[in-house]
């Protein structure tokens, strides 16, 4: 009698920890980090939707952390994403250099990291690199703007040096222009938000009476520039972005001032960082690099993407 009731015991015991196995495979799941430089932008918020949808239809979690352009910030949240216990992480960086102590810290925690719009500087840490064609997104700019002036003219540019990927479409621009008779009248940090921009231009415009375009190293830059351009009277002045968001392409095709965007998908990029992350996890082959494409959207073709919506 002894021995039965121990054998069913046994068996209660092993039935029990097969359900509680099973309980954990029902349940279990990989756990995703995000983190952009801000959740203050449009392009970021259609670009973590696009991600966090194909994340959770796949029956994962997705934690999300905004550092607003704090990159001290950054580098807790992540640090707190870490203990939570992420497998992969999504990581867009406030600054590409102040970056690297998370980097540090996500390598020796042996969590993927999936680098995605602005590069960071040591992409020795980063397993794979989403993004656009940041350099060709401001030579296009710049190349329109040297059809309309083939003469030259005089210009402003506002940069984000902290943020890569500004960085690389001001490079794209610069070499557009290179040699056609421009002429750098000032050239500022717009920190690639409207409010800073705005202020900067404000100022920039009291200094400068003959400014024929500004630049900006991306939409949110560009419409602070054109809110400035439109306040002080000078609607004189060509405002180019890059980003092709719905309120720049709003602009473009009012037929003002706002002459062109180099044009980017955050959704194509979010898409694509979702499909690299997966094949890292699950050990299959994967880029290391995906380029995702950019061009210029102006009054000419405006109409083909519409103005409610990212393309």
């Amino acid at each position: 009698m002894k021995k039965v009731l121990m054998i069913g015991l046994i068996l209660i015991v092993a039935l029990g920890s097969v359900f509680a196995q099973g309980g954990r495979e029902a349940t279990s799941g990989y756990t995703f980090g995000y983190t952009c430089m801000t959740m203050n932008n449009p392009f970021f918020i259609v670009l973590e939707q696009a991600i966090r949808d194909d994340v959770e239809a796949n029956g994962d979690r997705f934690i999300t952390m905004d550092p607003a352009m704090d990159v001290a910030k950054q580098i807790n949240q992540i640090e707190d994403l870490i203990t939570q216990g992420i497998d992969a992480i999504f990581l867009n960086p406030v600054d590409w250099e102040g970056i690297r102590p998370a980097l540090v810290a996500l390598q020796n925690a042996n969590i993927p990291i999936i680098n995605f719009d602005t590069e960071v500087k040591d992409m020795e840490y980063v397993t794979a690199y989403a993004g656009s064609d940041n350099k060709n997104a401001g030579f296009v700019c710049g190349e329109d703007l040297v059809k309309r002036f083939p003469n030259g003219g005089n210009i402003v540019i506002l940069d984000s040096p902290t943020m890569n990927s500004i960085n690389d479409r001001i490079a794209g621009f610069m070499e557009a222009i290179d040699g056609k008779g421009f002429t750098i009248l000032a050239q500022q940090d717009g920190k690639g938000d409207l409010p800073t921009s705005m202020r900067i231009t404000e100022d920039i415009l009291q200094a400068h009476p003959r400014i024929d375009a500004i630049m900006g190293g991306n939409d949110p830059t560009a419409l602070g520039a054109l809110a400035a351009c439109k306040a002080a009277n000078r609607t004189d002045i060509l405002i180019y972005g890059v980003d092709g968001s719905p309120e720049a392409k709003a602009e473009i095709a009012a037929g003002g001032q706002f002459a062109g965007s180099g044009a980017q998908s955050p959704i194509s990029i979010g898409v694509e960082s979702v499909k690299l992350a997966y094949k890292v996890l699950n050990d299959e082959p994967y880029d290391e690099r995906v380029p995702v494409r950019t061009f210029l959207i102006n009054a000419d073709n405006v109409n083909e993407y519409g103005t409610d919506g990212w393309q």
